[in-house]
């Protein structure tokens, strides 16, 4: 509901956003390890994909004419993981095996364990290379779907990234679709000085409008969102899957908060990669309106 009382039209999808921020909380806290900033920070992305736009079959995760999806941000798996189960290619239970070693929810994304993913990622900076092969060999064999890739903002700093934009742009992959979860933060940072622990300047990767202008500059469709607002979201992918075949590959921007969703994660790096304890797991719960079996309020 809205503050007027009035059922917000994406009242479903932010329902489950709450549940996907709830079950990457969760199920870290149960593996012991595992990442939380990331996940929050994509979760309402990750959403807005499998509800809305991909063009997916969920009983037939092999089917040759779905869209494609490529976690290219792989540390940031659970949250995609919390997403599959919510859509249904694996029951929500098996969260609770995430990064165990006989588990298909290993810690980064594995297409050889878990049927649904497209590209095995871990390794920042591969995840576009991979959607460029991808996108190409669709148009080579006449498919028309969707390839759609995810990177973080501090993975943009590899350069094989650019690489792939150059690439695609070239070959004018019109099919092929970047999303950048702009959320500003990253885990370290460039160093300051020469002792370990000066880590540098976490807060912004790519500040202003620099990832626009270097993707502008290579040719690519830049399209810009809040990537918290599922309107904006789907309006921009809806956006970008309608390029025609050959015409310049298409990159959202979509400006996030790391950690989204609780107030004690929320643009803290330390979030990056963390173990909520049962207290902060706890505070979770209530703040997110997750009630005592597990599901939104």
């Amino acid at each position: 509901m809205t503050s007027e009382g009035v059922t917000s039209p994406h009242a479903e999808l932010e329902a489950r956003a709450r549940l996907g921020r709830w079950l990457v909380m969760s199920t870290v806290a149960g593996s012991g390890a595992g990442h939380v900033g990331g996940p929050l920070s994509a979760m309402d992305l990750l959403v807005a994909l499998y509800f809305r736009v991909l063009d997916v079959r969920v009983e037939e995760p092999a089917w040759a004419d779905r869209d494609r999806f490529i976690l290219s941000k792989g540390h940031s798996a659970i949250g995609l993981y919390a997403v599959m189960a919510q859509r249904g290619y694996f029951p929500i239970a098996e969260l609770a095996t995430f990064d165990k070693g006989d588990s298909r929810l290993q810690g980064h994304p594995d297409m050889t364990r878990l049927p649904g993913l497209d590209a095995s990622t871990g390794s920042l900076g591969q995840g576009l290379a991979v959607g460029v092969g991808i996108a190409l060999g669709a148009r080579l064999r006449g498919r028309d779907f969707r390839t759609y890739v995810m990177l973080g903002d501090g993975e943009c700093q590899e350069g094989m990234v650019w690489e792939s934009v150059q690439v695609a742009a070239r070959y004018r992959l019109g099919n092929l679709i970047a999303i950048v979860d702009h959320n500003g933060l990253q885990q370290y940072g460039w160093p300051l000085g020469d002792e370990p622990d000066a880590r540098g300047d976490r807060s912004e990767p790519f500040p202003g409008d620099t990832l626009r202008g270097i993707f502008d500059g290579f040719g690519w469709r830049v399209l810009e969102v809040d990537g918290h607002d599922f309107e904006a979201i789907i309006s921009a992918c809806a956006d970008a899957g309608e390029a025609a075949a050959g015409s310049r590959p298409t990159v959202i921007l979509a400006r996030t908060i790391k950690g989204r969703g609780l107030s004690f994660t929320e643009g803290r790096h330390a979030w990056h990669a963390r173990v909520p304890t049962a207290d902060e797991l706890e505070a979770a719960r209530l703040e997110l309106g997750i009630d005592a079996s597990g599901q939104p309020e």
